[in-house]
């Protein structure tokens, strides 16, 4: 019976938080254009179940207007420590209002007053405008809510192929790409 990847990735993700190692869930995210050139960034695991692998951020940034153009994308994930990497690759949906909207509530205040001002990816005047908003924007929602801006949502990538990768000195390392077909998750070893 092949092992399911999904569960695996949770193994060596729960590995990684054990370990100690600082962001554990900290990955590069890959995305493109509608041309196909591509940009890389570091976002932060917020979910990994049976339909994907979840992060949030700004629509309108960068990586959201290329999610929006070209929905396919790629995550890889490093753990130096513990001789591990994964690389995950699909499409990308954004998440339900209300998914976006439980998890925007968990979020801190300031983390959610910074969203609401910040128009990532954006040219600004300065960095005083910036923070001058933040901070209209503290004392406006001071002791209240601070609403979710329609801008700001959750993607969901349901991987097609994870690779995973263990370091095994002299350069043999271990490969192994999974790939799923018609729901079904073939795997095979790769040459280091």
């Amino acid at each position: 019976m092949a092992v399911d990847p999904v569960r695996k990735f949770k193994s060596w993700f729960s590995q990684a938080k054990r370990s100690g190692i600082e962001l554990p869930d900290k990955c590069a995210l890959a995305t493109a254009d509608h041309r196909g050139r591509p940009s890389v960034r570091y976002v932060l695991l917020k979910d990994v179940d049976a339909d994907g692998f979840t992060f949030y951020t700004n629509a309108e940034s960068r990586k959201g207007r290329e999610l929006a153009a070209n929905p396919y994308a790629s995550l890889a994930f490093y753990w130096h420590e513990n001789d591990h990497q994964v690389r995950i690759e699909g499409k990308i949906t954004q998440v339900s209002r209300a998914e976006a909207d439980a998890y925007w509530a968990e979020r801190p205040g300031v983390s959610q007053i910074a969203s609401l001002a910040s128009r990532q990816s954006r040219v600004i005047s300065s960095r005083t405008a910036l923070t001058a908003e933040v901070k209209r924007l503290a004392k406006k929602y001071k002791g209240t809510d601070v609403p979710r801006p329609e801008r700001w949502t959750g993607y969901r990538l349901k991987p097609n192929r994870i690779e995973f990768w263990t370091r095994h000195e002299p350069r043999l390392h271990h490969r192994e790409a999974f790939t799923r077909t018609r729901g079904v998750w073939r795997v095979e070893i790769l040459q280091p």
